[in-house]
């Protein structure tokens, strides 16, 4: 016999003899695989002081305050931010972006019911039968908090009060909010079988936050807020009326974008306001912040909490690279595709960020804890979730990022090997 053929037989039996042995011992290497969650930690050197070292040391007259961060949501101030109260007309932020996001356009028209002329103070005045732009009463909502308007813009746009009420449910159920509950478009105190007319300091925030940041139609919202005075006739051109903005706050503080005022005596004055600079959004709001005669008591708190946002707080990016060693796969196909070698699977992050900024003030710790499977067992799918990235700041759970297989990786079966058996027979006999 040639030497070459029997170093080719001689190297089938060797190949042959790797694959019993691997055949053999399977059972005991699959046992010796887990699915163990391993969490490495990346953080930021050294230890972070007491969470409120730096914090807000002014005195406030609000029952109910909070100062949040436009961009994120996140709560950088808050005094029972999540106590539940009546929020008077600061209800027509959500009154105004939900009819603007159900408008058909400008020239659209509404009709003054005779419930809608029968609103108390503050109102526009509206009688039975007129008819008025939708454009126009929004103004006449968000300017002067006509009463009469809120219910006409409600009836159009709901098919009646408790329709429209539904919407703005539907609408802070969508965003998130578990602590707010409407009755009415205009804020005046109400009561029902499933509670009051409320919301929390917190989430009144957030529905400004979604009114000028969030929603399509931010931009109409914030024209509407920002003018400060605008005119315009009923339908038939027989009225004449001037609105004016008494959201005074707009002159008090360079960037202040938005903001809406109110007040019912189960309420007392309340306020929602945000202000823009430097690239950074600032959103305050206020709840029970005095009963009369101290209706001044808002804009000094809200000036106080604008301030403190100012001067304490900076966008900082607190995302950083990650990379991660591939995971090793029990019972999967060697990563070469032959008989012996080990199997892994590359990880991937789904939607990883460039940069991901957030205002943080300056003696704040935040972390990035990356939780990954230690190994899978064949067969893993594309895309399989093996775990996830964690962005805490002072240990509030910011935002999560999902860690998937970046490849399919089948499992090495009896069928597989004895496949790859007959290949190599077919290459040895190819070979002579």
């Amino acid at each position: 016999m040639r030497e070459k053929e029997k170093a080719c037989i001689q190297g089938f039996i060797n190949r042959l003899a790797a694959l019993m042995s691997i055949c053999l011992v399977a059972a005991v290497v699959i046992g010796g695989f887990g699915r163990q969650m391993a969490a490495v930690v990346y953080a930021e050197e050294g230890k972070a002081e007491e969470a409120d070292s730096a914090g807000f040391q002014g005195q406030l007259y609000a029952r109910s305050a909070v100062l949040i961060d436009g961009e994120s949501g996140r709560v950088l101030y808050g005094k029972e931010e999540d106590v539940q109260r009546p929020m008077a007309s600061t209800t027509k932020i959500m009154t105004c972006i939900v009819a603007l996001e159900h408008m058909k356009g400008d020239m659209e028209t509404a009709e003054a019911s005779e419930y809608a002329a029968g609103q108390p103070k503050v109102h526009l005045g509206v009688r039975k039968g007129e008819q008025y732009y939708l454009k126009d009463l929004l103004y006449s909502l968000m300017l002067e908090s006509h009463n009469d308007s809120a219910v006409i813009i409600a009836e159009h746009v709901g098919g009646s009060v408790q329709g429209f009420a539904e919407l703005m449910n539907e609408k802070a159920e969508e965003l998130g909010l578990t602590s707010t509950y409407f009755i009415t478009p205009n804020g005046l105190d109400a009561s029902d079988d499933n509670g009051i007319h409320s919301t929390t300091a917190e989430e009144l925030a957030l529905i400004m936050r979604y009114c000028i940041l969030g929603s399509e139609k931010g931009g109409e919202f914030l024209q509407i807020t920002q003018t400060k005075s605008h005119s315009f006739q009923d339908i038939s051109g027989s009225r004449n009326f001037t609105c004016n903005n008494h959201n005074a706050f707009l002159s008090m503080m360079e960037g202040v974008v938005s903001g809406k005022t109110g007040f019912t005596g189960d309420a007392g004055y309340c306020y929602v306001g945000a202000l823009q600079r430097d690239g950074r959004t600032f959103i305050v709001a206020l709840l029970a912040c005095g009963w009369p005669n101290n209706k001044n008591y808002k804009w000094s708190d809200t000036r106080a909490l604008m301030e403190y946002g100012l001067e304490n707080y900076n966008y900082c990016n607190l995302w950083e690279e990650q990379s991660f060693p591939d995971i090793p796969v029990a019972e999967g196909i060697p990563d070469q595709g032959r008989l012996s070698g080990s199997s892994t699977v590359e990880v991937r992050i789904v939607n990883a960020p460039e940069e991901w900024n957030c205002l943080v003030r300056e003696d704040e710790q935040a972390e990035l804890t990356v939780k990954c499977r230690e190994r899978l067992n064949a067969p893993v799918k594309e895309g399989e979730a093996v775990g996830e990235i964690i962005l805490t700041l002072e240990g509030e759970t910011l935002e999560k990022w999902e860690l998937v297989t970046a490849d399919r990786i089948e499992k090495r079966d009896f069928r597989w090997c004895m496949r790859q058996i007959a290949e190599e027979y077919i290459k040895i006999n190819q070979e002579k």
